[in-house]
C-alpha cells in the first residue's frame, strides 16, 4: 500500500500529525503497536490527572467543616474506585481519538513498524511505502541498573497508575512533574511519602521560590524531602518490603518502603526501529533533526519525545504540526494571498509547563537562577495570594505569581504556584509570545474577582504601582 504520509506513533505529536497531514488533502496512515492516543493519554497526562481530582475532592471533602458544611460520617478514599474511573476517562479519550482518526480517512494500522529504507516500512510483516515518515514514537519510564522495576516493589508510573491498594509508605525518587504530582496523590490520600532528588531542590526545572513552596505544601501532607540525595541501591528484603540505601546530607542510611516509584526520567523509543540499519543520526537518546524535523535522511522525520527538547505532549503535536506544513509547504497549515511559506519553527524559549499537583505550578520562559547566570538586568513582580479576594473567598490562598522582565519591561518568564494557575498560563505565555511590555500587562483590566487578576497585580508590582500589596 503506497501513501504520502506515514506516521509511526499515534500519540499527541503522531496523531496530530496524521490529521493535519489528511486535513490538508494526503493519502495518510498512522501505525501504532498499542492503544491509539499513546502514552500521554492512556497512561500519563491524561488518567494521571483523573486521579489527582480524586485526590483534590477528597481534601475538599476532609475541610467541609471550613466552608461552613457538616458531613454524617467519615470520607474515605477507595482506591478501587478511584482508578476504575481514571481507566474510564482515558478510555473515552482514547474513543475520541480513534473518531477523529476515522472522521478524517487516516487509516490505522496495529504493529511495530520498522524502517526498511527507500520510503518503505514493515509492520509485522507487511510492507508499506510513503513519501514522507514521520516518527513519532515516544519514550517510556526510564529504568535504572540499581533500581530495577519488577512491577510489584519498584513501580513505574504505569503500575503507580492503578495500585490494586494504598500502601502504607511510598518512597518516590524523583520530584519532577511525573514524581511530584503522583507524590501529592498518594500523600494527600494518606500514604506517607518520601520524596527522594538527587539535586539540591524539589522540581528541579521550576523557579527557586516555586520549589520552596512546594516543599512547604508536602511537608503539610506530612511527606519526607530528601534534597541532594542520591540512591544507591534498592533492594526486595525478607519481609517483601524495599531496603533503599541513599546517601545524602545525613551520610548513607536505609530507608524502607513498601513500594518504590521510580521516576527518574524517560527513555526514547528508537531501539529496533531501524535508525541504525538506514544511517539516521542520533545523539544522546535523540533523534537528530533540522527546525523542520527532517533527519539525515530524506524523506524521514521525527517529533516529540525522541528529539531534543522539552518532552511535553503539547510541544509535541506543534511539532507535529510545523513539520507537516513544511512537508506541504505552508505556514501553520493555510494558504494566504502571499502563497504558502515555509512552515515557522518552534520557539523553545516559550514553553509552558505545568505541574499538577496542590498547590499547582505553572511556568513559562526563565527561572530568575537563570537570568541571573546570564547575567540579564531584570525586575520582578510578586503578588501573593493571600492578597486575592478570589483565593481567599475559594479557601486557597497558597502561592504567587513571578514575572520577570528584562531592562526593556519585556516578559522573561512568568512562574506560578496557587489553586489552577495551570489555567491562567496562557496569559503570561501568549504576553512572552507577543513581547508583551509589562506596562501593557499592568494597564489590561482583568476581571474581578478572579485569580487571573494576580498577573495584573504582579506586572503592577514590577512597576512599583501596586495597590494591593
Amino acid at each position: 500500500m503506497k501513501y504520502d504520509i506515514i506516521v509511526i506513533g499515534s500519540g499527541p505529536g503522531g496523531y496530530v500529525a496524521a490529521i493535519r497531514a489528511a486535513q490538508l488533502g494526503k493519502k495518510v496512515a498512522v501505525v501504532e503497536r498499542a492503544e491509539a492516543g499513546g502514552v500521554c493519554l492512556n497512561w500519563g497526562c491524561i488518567p494521571t490527572k483523573a486521579l489527582l481530582k480524586s485526590a483534590q475532592v477528597y481534601n475538599y471533602c476532609k475541610s467541609a467543616e471550613h466552608y461552613g458544611l457538616d458531613f454524617a460520617g467519615e470520607v474515605r478514599p477507595n482506591l478501587e474506585k478511584i482508578v476504575a474511573r481514571s481507566r474510564g476517562v482515558a478510555e473515552t479519550m482514547n474513543k475520541g481519538v480513534l473518531f477523529l482518526l476515522k472522521k478524517n480517512n487516516v487509516e490505522l494500522i496495529n504493529g511495530f513498524a520498522k524502517l526498511k529504507g527507500n520510503g518503505r516500512i514493515d509492520v509485522d510483516g507487511t510492507e508499506y511505502e510513503a513519501d514522507h515518515i514521520i516518527l513519532a514514537t515516544g519514550a517510556r519510564p526510564r529504568e535504572m541498573p540499581f533500581m530495577p522495576i519488577d512491577g510489584e516493589h519498584v513501580i513505574s508510573s504505569k503500575q503507580a497508575l492503578v495500585l490494586p491498594k494504598l500502601p502504607e509508605t511510598m518512597i518516590v525518587v524523583g520530584s519532577d512533574a511525573i514524581g511530584s504530582e503522583f507524590a501529592y496523590f498518594y500523600a494527600a490520600l494518606g500514604v506517607k511519602v518520601t520524596i527522594v532528588e538527587y539535586l539540591p531542590q524539589i522540581m528541579p526545572l521550576e523557579d527557586e521560590e516555586v520549589a520552596k513552596t512546594m516543599e512547604r505544601s508536602f511537608r503539610k501532607l506530612k511527606a519526607t524531602i530528601l534534597t541532594s540525595t542520591t540512591v544507591k541501591s534498592v533492594k526486595v528484603n525478607a519481609e517483601g518490603k524495599c531496603d533503599v540505601e541513599v546517601e545524602g546530607k545525613k551520610g548513607t542510611e536505609t530507608l524502607v518502603a513498601d513500594i518504590v516509584l521510580s521516576a527518574v526520567g524517560i527513555k526514547s523509543n528508537i531501539e529496533g526501529i531501524g535508525l541504525e540499519e538506514l544511517g539516521i543520526k542520533t545523539e544522546r537518546d535523540k533523534v537528530i533533526v533540522d527546525k523542520q524535523y527532517r533527519t539525515n535522511v530524506p524523506g524521514i522525520y521525527a517529533i516529540g519525545d525522541i528529539v531534543p527538547g522539552p518532552a511535553l505532549a503539547h510541544v509535541a503535536s506543534a511539532e507535529a504540526l510545523c513539520c507537516v506544513n513544511a512537508i506541504c509547504g505552508l505556514h501553520f497549515g493555510i494558504g494566504n494571498a502571499s502563497g504558502p511559506r515555509p512552515a515557522e519553527p518552534v520557539d523553545y524559549t516559550t514553553i509552558p509547563s505545568c505541574v499538577f499537583t496542590s498547590p499547582e505550578v505553572a511556568s513559562v520562559g526563565m527561572t530568575e537562577r537563570q537570568v541571573k547566570e546570564m547575567g540579564i538586568d531584570y525586575k520582578v513582580g510578586r503578588f501573593p495570594f493571600t492578597a486575592s479576594g478570589k483565593a481567599t473567598a475559594a479557601g486557597d490562598r497558597d502561592g504567587f505569581v513571578k514575572l520577570i522582565f528584562d531592562q526593556n519591561d519585556k516578559l522573561l518568564g512568568a512562574h506560578l504556584v496557587g489553586a489552577n494557575v495551570t489555567e491562567m498560563l496562557a496569559e503570561p505565555t501568549l504576553a512572552k509570545s507577543l513581547g508583551a511590555t509589562v506596562q501593557q500587562i499592568a494597564h489590561t483590566i482583568h476581571a474581578h474577582p478572579t485569580m487571573n487578576e494576580g498577573v495584573m497585580e504582579a506586572a503592577e508590582v514590577a512597576l512599583g504601582a501596586a495597590i494591593h500589596v
